[in-house]
């Protein structure tokens, strides 16, 4: 059989393209974090405030989950058409965001611990310089911000685009993407919080507050992080995810009759809102597998189907 007849029973598995604007974006805001982050470290040892030292170490961790964030995009775009990787590449993208997920984890121990070591161990602080300091780290973090903003976010779709039907599917946003914008938010609540803790500390003394608010953003980034694992290990693991009633609509498509029934029916997640799907039908007067997936044509989201048919010898209805 000709290679051009193959074809068409061929069909692509690379869900890369539109993660390019991401990963460009992700990567000026790699560099931007990078110089951010060399001026809160050195400001919070030069200063003495732990909120600013806590900060740029903070960032100096996010500066390695967005190398990684770019690093998942890049190899996930460089090995798309790579046969070797059966369902596409498209997890590569969510293996980072886990990473990111477990460092923003470990920063907000390192914080909770050194927190908790200065307010046993309380040192001056040099308030009018870190607060300064601190005011220009919020600022880098809203432009990061904005510079992520063209793509989905925490809670955001990034299709911008109506398939024309509502099955009540979550579209699941690009969780790489959604990893570097909590860190990016992860740096604007620290750097808040330190301004909060050092403007309190020179007008009412309050010196404490400045660790006690290290502590408190490290609870906060915990959460995130949590937020973030839950989310990644759903399609690492294969689990059909909560939020989509995929498999209830491809019941509903194929079992139009009362001779056709689904008797195994599997679903994961293999990229950014594509899913991949494992049908076994036994019917009395079974249609062939293209007619089947046929009628799965308008689930856009659906982007591999397995269908395997059996014929049921048995008289009695399958309703």
């Amino acid at each position: 059989m000709h290679s051009h007849n193959i074809s068409r029973w061929q069909h692509s598995h690379d869900f890369c393209g539109e993660f390019l604007t991401a990963e460009k974006n992700t990567r000026r805001v790699l560099l931007l974090t990078a110089a951010m982050m060399v001026v809160e470290i050195i400001g919070g040892l030069k200063l003495h405030s732990m909120a600013l030292f806590a900060d740029g170490w903070h960032m100096a961790t996010h500066v390695t989950a967005f190398l990684i964030t770019v690093l998942a995009y890049a190899l996930a775009r460089r090995h798309a058409k790579n046969d070797a990787y059966s369902f596409g590449t498209g997890k590569i993208a969510v293996l980072g965001a886990f990473t990111s997920a477990i460092i923003l984890g470990g920063i907000a121990l390192f914080m909770a611990g050194e927190s908790v070591l200065r307010l046993l161990h309380p040192l001056p602080i040099h308030f009018n310089e870190a607060i300064g300091v601190a005011c220009v780290g919020l600022a880098v973090n809203v432009a990061s911000a904005l510079m992520l903003k063209d793509h989905p976010h925490p809670g955001h779709d990034h299709h911008g685009h109506d398939h024309g039907h509502s099955h009540g599917h979550s579209h699941d946003h690009d969780l790489n993407l959604k990893a570097a914008y909590i860190h990016v938010l992860a740096d604007a609540v620290t750097s808040l919080l330190a301004i909060i803790a050092l403007t309190g500390g020179k007008i009412f003394g309050w010196v404490w507050l400045d660790p006690a608010m290290g502590i408190v953003g490290s609870v906060v980034i915990t959460q995130w992080a949590y937020t973030l694992v839950r989310d990644t290990n759903v399609i690492l693991l294969d689990k059909q995810p909560d939020n989509t009633d995929l498999d209830v609509e491809i019941r509903k498509a194929i079992e139009t009759d009362s001779d056709t029934v689904i008797t195994d029916l599997h679903i994961w997640q293999v990229g950014v809102n594509k899913f991949a799907a494992i049908i076994s039908l036994v019917a009395h007067h079974p249609q062939s597998p293209e007619a089947y997936k046929a009628l799965l044509k308008e689930h856009e989201e659906l982007v591999h189907a397995t269908v395997e048919v059996h014929r049921c010898e048995l008289e009695e209805s399958l309703a």
